[in-house]
């Protein structure tokens, strides 16, 4: 296994695994993560997971960069990259597309050329895979999008868009948890909470799981808003070997 550990400030490194967006490498990542997570290092307080590298978060006061670096090294050399055989678990996302829900899919459709039909069938035909979490509780970076479907970003962000709102940018498909400024393509809405501080987990997922986007139509969007409300609703997940 291939890493460099590199200082970032001077209460921060972080492990390099590669130097592009590729699942296996997430694999590494995640595995890293995970099994250091597990252990007790004394000074480290996070572990920040992006597409291939590993951030670690310490107190430069408990443990030095260097004694930290070679702790690292010496754990990495017993880690296990053969693990994590378990199982694939796929959240399925209902999205209203197009209308009010979906104000950017006939532009999606101007630029690729497909009908409204084919773009959802295109868009929720794909198991994502969840590289990382970012930007905001719940941001999901996606891997897997149709590449027909590729769209620039909007020239002209929007100061809002509503929660749950699903876009394109560029060759990335995601969702937007929570309200927010943002100039992605926006072609549907989920009517579930991606992420709410008074759930046990806050976050439905993690990074190595999977989104499925299911499409639906407007009454059924407001009758799965309403259960997530009453919080009734019960999510979704497919497992498998």
């Amino acid at each position: 296994m291939d890493y460099r550990i590199l200082p970032v400030g001077d209460s921060a490194l972080t492990i390099v695994f590669g130097n592009e967006i590729d699942p296996e490498i997430s694999r590494i990542v995640r595995i890293a993560r995970k099994y250091l997570s597990s252990k007790i290092i004394e000074g480290v307080s996070e572990y920040v997971q992006t597409y291939a590298t590993l951030m670690v978060h310490y107190n430069a006061l408990v443990i030095g960069y260097d004694e930290l670096a070679d702790r690292l090294r010496e754990e990495l050399s017993l880690m296990d990259t053969d693990g994590e055989a378990g199982q694939k678990r796929t959240i399925l996302i209902p999205v209203c597309y197009g209308g009010e829900y979906g104000p950017d899919l006939p532009a999606v459709c101007a630029h690729s050329g497909f009908s409204e039909e084919e773009v959802i069938r295109r868009h929720t035909r794909v198991d994502y895979l969840i590289y990382m979490l970012g930007f905001m509780p719940g941001f999901v970076y996606l891997g897997g999008m149709d590449r027909a479907l590729s769209t620039p970003r909007l020239k002209n962000p929007r100061e809002r868009l509503e929660k749950g709102s699903v876009g394109i940018a560029a060759d990335q498909t995601g969702i937007y948890p929570l309200v927010s400024p943002g100039g992605w393509q926006i072609i549907g809405r989920t009517p579930l909470e991606l992420y709410d501080h008074e759930r046990e987990k806050p976050i439905l997922y993690e990074a190595g799981e999977y989104i499925h986007f299911v499409p639906i139509t407007e009454r059924r969007f407001r009758e799965i808003r309403q259960q997530v409300e009453d919080r009734t609703y019960q999510y979704e997940w497919i497992r498998e070997e």
